[in-house]
């Protein structure tokens, strides 16, 4: 018999998680703003933090539960989603326009990222040892170079002014208060639902975790990404749009894979190296895209390039696992 429960509370679960990540920024954007704290470090903390919350509770469930190749897979998948997908759909919208720091040092930023989780993951290859993943040292490590980037981030965006304009909303203590504990619930709850029905799902219908992490769970955790960078684009503020998709990967795999495998040790299989090899490429692209055409300006030619990538590698990946 067919069980649809697990395909209704997907989407039930994704509501409550993003919507969860939005209470709990507006309550604690609103009691630091309370306590004098300026709306630039809101942004590159709290703000920040909240578009991150989402891959991070999932991540956090997903190793708990020892479903690992979907806590991987979902940073992979998001960050192949944040650049092919999300930048792609902007750029069809307005073409977007880069700041020079997001093209010589977020995008090269970004590329690090990804190549130092190659490195660390794949013990097996570079030490030739019998385990391959991210330990709980590695997510130190990376953890350090997330503190790197929010000092980087910090220093630049005091010289540029970036995100000084963000609008907070006061509430009262108790009010921020009930909006805290309001999100916590709704990320602790949507993430729970997220992982037990994908992992429902994959088993159902004979497929990897990892499959269902790079796809619906990528996408779906994604989502808060794309309604800002999308209504960047309409509106035209979008010298935002590409810094805060880079700064969002970066977030993804410093602070969220950081996180997870601290909490608990991550196995890597080597069949997600292709799934590493396409955010390298992504990335790469965004970059060499940065200088063909308009200077700094992803066109919108090449965020339809971006779009057909991204279809392409989901029917791939897809057609892998059914064959």
């Amino acid at each position: 018999m067919f069980n649809i429960i697990p395909y209704i509370l997907l989407p039930i679960g994704f509501v409550l998680l993003i919507k969860g990540a939005d209470l709990l920024v507006d309550g604690a954007s609103s009691v630091a703003k309370r306590f004098g704290i300026s709306s630039l470090v809101i942004g590159l903390t709290v703000v920040a933090f909240g578009t991150s919350a989402p891959e991070l509770i999932v991540n956090i469930f997903a190793g708990i539960q020892g479903n690992t190749d979907l806590a991987i897979a979902n940073v992979l998948g998001s960050n192949i989603a944040n650049i092919l997908l999300i930048l792609g759909v902007a750029a069809l919208i307005f073409p977007l326009k880069a700041k020079s720091s997001t093209v010589w040092k977020e995008i090269p930023f970004g590329l690090l990222a990804i190549i130092v989780v190659a490195i660390m993951a794949n013990d097996a290859l570079f030490d030739g040892g019998t385990f391959s993943g991210l330990t709980r040292t590695d997510g130190l490590v990376l953890l350090s170079f997330f503190a790197i980037f929010l000092y980087y981030t910090f220093g630049i965006s005091r010289v540029d002014g970036t995100k000084e304009d963000i609008t907070i909303k006061k509430h009262s203590f108790f009010g921020a208060f009930l909006l805290i504990i309001g999100g916590l619930v709704g990320l602790t709850l949507g993430g729970k639902l997220i992982v037990d029905s994908a992992v429902t799902i994959a088993t159902l219908l004979g497929i990897s975790q990892a499959v269902i992490g790079l796809t619906i769970v990528a996408v779906g955790t994604s989502l808060p990404e794309l309604a800002t960078s999308a209504i960047a684009a309409y509106k035209k503020n979008t010298d935002i749009a590409v810094g805060n998709v880079i700064g969002s990967n970066i977030f993804n795999v410093f602070l969220v894979l950081g996180t997870s495998s601290v909490i608990s040790s991550l196995p890597f299989s080597p069949s997600l190296m292709r799934d590493v090899a396409v955010t390298i490429g992504a990335t790469l692209l965004l970059f060499a895209f940065m200088f063909i055409g308009k200077k700094h300006i992803l066109e919108r030619w090449q965020g339809g390039v971006f779009v057909i990538l991204y279809i392409s590698y989901i029917i791939f990946i897809v057609s892998q696992e059914i064959r």
